[in-house]
């Protein structure tokens, strides 16, 4: 197979995907991604062509392997389904260790880094993070968007702040090794769990609000507290993180750009950056925003006006990288504005790996049954 132009609408698939629909990207074959690439935040979907997945220029998938709000039950199965995908699928494994992550890439495979964006599934039960972690976790967002028993989340009016029980699963995630990631928690509670950890913490997906002041992005405190015990923040493409007061139009891989110059300036170099896309592969399905929850409005509401609502768009994500093997142009962006070829190499995925190798070896980076 050929290497379709990176302007050109994902290869044809069934017709059941309803193109144009984001979820289906352009194959990368002829030339050879010239980084390892982690993104910090993805989903995969049902109808996701998995077979694929190692030729789109992505090296290491941070899926979210749990649904969000879920019991403990319906977080074992989805786990381990994850489990099942890798079985029925050679070019992917799931990543335990940092080395997974390098044979994989050496081997042209794809990994899997089983995250989940919520902490619900564990109740009251700390022991459920080593639990969880034996089947594969390797990144736990503690709330997302909404208060919980563990912390605040970030679309709440509270900024509720981390929980003694919140502290207890910061303690457990630090010991067996699983990455606290900030994204959607509350500002008091990424401060404190950052603080509490002993371990550097991502922001997985989210932007400088200093660019763009959107609920869901973080603001220069964070950002250098973050960075202050080696974590990373992953700028994200998603265009309402993007999509700047004012704006009219669709924004672009330059305004993706300056977030990344920005992050740049604020720290004095590009140690702490990195990306997470926020992208799905296969159809991101319709759904429901939690009902229980805050205003959701003050996410998406401006560039739903301007742009498009529709949940399957590729257009709902900045112009220029909307596919994941523009993932290129953003290199070649980089370079274009200074950077060097090793600020690229981090930024791609090398300030995740530094911090994977950091935090899993606490758990012997072993899988499922380690001790």
């Amino acid at each position: 197979m050929t290497r379709p132009p990176l302007t050109a609408s994902p290869l044809p698939h069934d017709p059941l995907h309803e193109r144009p629909n984001r979820g289906f990207h352009p194959l990368l074959e002829e030339r050879e991604q010239p980084y390892l690439f982690v993104d910090g935040c993805m989903q995969i979907w049902p109808d996701a062509d998995l077979e694929y997945a190692h030729h789109h220029g992505c090296d290491v998938y941070a899926v979210t392997a749990l649904p969000v709000q879920a019991t403990v039950g319906a977080a074992l199965s989805e786990i381990m389904h994850w489990h099942a995908v890798v079985r029925e699928h050679p070019n992917l494994r799931i990543a335990y260790t940092v080395d997974d992550i390098r044979t994989a890439k050496a081997s042209g495979q794809a990994t899997l880094l089983l995250a989940s964006q919520d902490g619900e599934f564990l109740g009251s039960s700390v022991e459920y993070v080593e639990a969880f972690h034996r089947l594969g976790l390797r990144m736990l967002i503690p709330a997302y968007n909404r208060d919980n028993l563990l912390c605040g989340g970030v679309l709440e009016r509270t900024d509720t702040g981390l929980s003694g029980l919140g502290r207890a699963v910061v303690d457990e995630c630090d010991r067996v090794g699983v990455v606290l990631d900030l994204s959607h928690v509350s500002r008091r509670s990424s401060l404190e769990i950052n603080e509490a950890s002993v371990n550097p913490t991502v922001f997985s997906h989210a932007n400088p609000k200093g660019l763009v002041d959107n609920a869901r992005n973080v603001d220069d405190e964070q950002i250098r507290a973050v960075a202050a015990k080696g974590g990373v923040i992953g700028t994200v493409n998603w265009g309402p993180l993007v999509f700047k007061e004012g704006m009219t139009a669709r924004p672009t891989i330059s305004d993706y750009l300056d977030h990344i110059d920005y992050l740049a300036d604020l720290l004095g170099s590009t140690d702490n950056i990195g990306i997470g896309t926020d992208f799905s592969l296969g159809s991101y399905p319709r759904h429901q925003h939690d009902r229980h929850g805050p205003h959701y409005k003050t996410v998406m509401t401006e560039m739903n006006k301007y742009v498009t609502s529709y949940w399957r768009a590729p257009e709902r994500f900045v112009a220029g990288f909307e596919w994941y093997p523009q993932v290129l142009d953003v290199y070649a962006g980089l370079r274009e504005r200074g950077y060097s070829d090793g600020d690229i190499r981090g930024i791609a995925g090398g300030n995740f790996l530094r911090v994977f190798a950091k935090v899993w070896p606490g758990a012997n980076g072993g899988p499922a049954g380690a001790t």
